[in-house]
């Protein structure tokens, strides 16, 4: 599929900078709009060197505005769409669900609308909902998520992800509208705003703070690293089939505290400190309500549909992460600046 001009949602955040820039340095003759809210997550940082490219363009805007939509669609008339934008973050969700039902539902709603009524040829359009496995619930070892797995969300943030996937469908079901969904697993590598678990534990390792697990630590994710994410991404949005879904995983399960000791010996080696010294920070804290136990994705159908599977190891990946925000102090102080330094070194946060 050519595009000429594609709008990325959530292009300042963490998986959307890393997708942007791969699109804007990948494929020059696409006019790659960046459109995003700037929330406390939404870094221009993020994309400073791309700023200056012919082919990116960046917008200021909220997809809860409809009108504003509207106008971008009638005025650039995109052939392509990947909506990342979303708040995603489940200890937020807990706190104030709303905010997530509003960007995440009707944000989503609004996006599909906007396309349905300035795209009268589906066939050469493209509308790709990046969502996440959290919307499957808790899975019982030695099971993997698949992309038939029935939903069971279990926090605000998985059931607004759900709901916002459920309308993607239904859009199509109903109107044709030509859509993709893909599935992700937990996301890490540079640029990770410090809530989430791997870039706030390096940053408190660093600082000497406590390091709080929920519950024992015995929670299992699959970690994925960004970059193989934004090459699935760009794999689907050219090849993928319209009205399909695609689970993304990392094929590296991991229990958090397993996760929290491997990055404090990586970190103990690094800033030479002896063996042990950071593991003496970890706290063990209440766990977090609705907490889910283990997630696990089966990623075998974008492998053999099309020839795509995760490239860096959790090793090699932790090894690069830790590398990244131990050379991006500036960056880490900006965006921990204010009131957010006190409540990430205070609390942690991760799915």
């Amino acid at each position: 599929m050519t595009s000429a001009n594609l709008l990325i949602t959530g292009g300042a955040g963490f998986i959307g900078s890393h997708v942007v820039k791969l699109f804007v340095k990948k494929y020059a003759h696409y006019q790659v709009y960046n459109l995003d809210k700037l929330t406390y997550a939404g870094n221009l940082e993020n994309l400073a060197d791309i700023e200056e490219y012919p082919n990116y363009h960046f917008i200021k805007g909220d997809i809860q505005d409809f009108s504003h939509l509207q106008e971008l669609f009638e005025k650039y008339q995109f052939q392509g769409v990947i909506h990342l934008a979303a708040e995603s973050h489940v200890d937020r969700s807990i706190q104030n669900p709303t905010e997530f039902i509003n960007t995440n539902i009707l944000g989503t709603v609004n996006l599909l609308h906007a396309a349905r009524n300035c795209w009268n040829d589906q066939q050469s359009h493209r509308f790709y909902h990046i969502s996440t496995d959290e919307v499957f619930g808790s899975i019982e070892e030695p099971d993997l998520f698949v992309e038939t797995t029935a939903y069971d969300p279990q926090s605000p943030y998985s059931a607004s992800k759900a709901s916002s996937d459920h309308f993607v469908r239904a859009f199509h079901n109903t109107y044709g509208l030509p859509v993709i969904i893909s599935n992700c697993s937990n996301n890490y590598g540079p640029y990770q705003f410090p809530e989430k678990l791997i870039p706030l534990c390096i940053n408190n390792i660093k600082n000497l703070l406590p390091i709080p697990v929920y519950g024992q630590g015995l929670n299992v994710r699959d970690w994925l690293y960004v970059e193989d994410h934004a090459l699935a991404i760009d794999l689907l949005y050219h090849g993928g089939r319209i009205g399909e879904t695609y689970n993304i995983g990392g094929n590296h399960q991991c229990r958090n505290i397993d996760l929290v000791k491997t990055l404090c010996q990586i970190m103990d080696r690094k800033l030479s400190r002896s063996s042990g010294e950071s593991e003496n920070l970890i706290r063990f804290v209440k766990d977090r309500a609705g907490h889910d136990l283990r997630y696990a994705i089966d990623c075998s159908k974008i492998r053999e549909e099309l020839s795509w599977s995760p490239s860096v190891t959790l090793e090699t990946g932790l090894e690069q992460t830790v590398e990244w925000y131990l050379n991006n102090q500036t960056w880490l102080d900006h965006v921990t600046s204010g009131h957010y330094q006190n409540y990430y070194q205070e609390q942690y946060h991760h799915r």
